[in-house]
C-alpha cells in the first residue's frame, strides 16, 4: 500500500464474516505506521437514541421538542473497542478542544462537550454519534485488505450522514462500481 488511509471509507468485503464486521462500512480516522482507528457508520444499537444515551450520562434537561427530535437520533456501534466511549463523527463546523480534523468533510470529537453541545442545538449542523471503534495494530489493516477483507473509497459526506444505515455499503461498494450481488466470499489473487 503506498500511502495511508485517513478519511477514506473502509467497505467489509463478503469474506468478513465476523458479526462486529459483516457488511460493515467504517470512516477511518486515524491511519499511519502506528495502526488504524476508525468507526463503523452503518450499524445502528437497537433500541439506543441520542436521548437515551443523553439520560445515561446525565445530561441537563432538554426541552420537549428538543427531546423529541434527539429521541429520533440513532447512536450507532462504532467497534468492538471501548464500546463504552463515545464518539461523534461531524461536519466540520464544529471545533471543539478535542477535535481531530479528519479531512475537509469530517472530523471526530470524543468528549462529553459536544453531546451537550448538540443537546443544546449549538452542534455541527450534521453528525453521527457512535460507541466503541474500531482498531487495528501496525500492519493489520494493511494485510487485511491484502487478503481482500475490505475495499476503500473516498468518504461521502452524503453516504456517511445519510439516515438510510441499511443502504450504506451497498452505496459505498457503487462509488466504485462494484454491484455487491456479484461478489463471492471466496478470494483470490489473479
Amino acid at each position: 500500500m503506498d500511502s495511508y488511509l485517513q478519511g477514506k471509507l473502509l467497505i467489509a468485503m463478503p469474506s468478513l464474516s465476523e458479526p462486529v464486521f459483516s457488511a460493515s462500512v467504517i470512516v477511518l480516522c486515524a491511519h499511519s505506521a502506528e495502526g488504524a482507528m476508525g468507526v463503523i457508520v452503518n450499524k445502528p444499537l437497537a433500541g439506543m437514541s441520542f436521548l437515551d444515551l443523553a439520560d445515561q450520562i446525565d445530561l441537563s434537561k432538554l426541552p420537549q421538542e428538543r427531546a423529541e427530535k434527539l429521541s429520533q437520533v440513532p447512536v450507532y456501534m462504532g467497534g468492538p473497542v471501548e464500546q463504552q466511549r463515545g464518539f461523534v463523527l461531524h461536519s466540520p463546523d464544529y471545533t471543539g478542544e478535542h477535535t481531530l480534523q479528519i479531512n475537509s468533510q469530517v472530523s471526530v470529537t470524543s468528549t462529553l462537550d459536544i453531546l451537550q453541545h448538540l443537546a443544546d442545538g449549538k452542534g455541527p449542523k450534521r453528525f453521527l454519534l457512535a460507541l466503541g471503534y474500531s482498531g487495528w495494530s501496525p500492519g493489520q489493516l494493511e494485510n487485511e485488505i491484502l487478503h481482500n477483507g475490505w475495499l476503500h473509497c473516498d468518504f461521502g459526506k452524503e453516504l456517511v450522514f445519510s439516515n438510510d444505515f441499511a443502504a450504506k455499503h451497498t452505496r459505498a461498494m457503487e462509488t466504485l462500481g462494484i454491484d455487491p450481488s456479484k461478489l463471492s466470499a471466496a478470494a483470490g489473487h489473479a
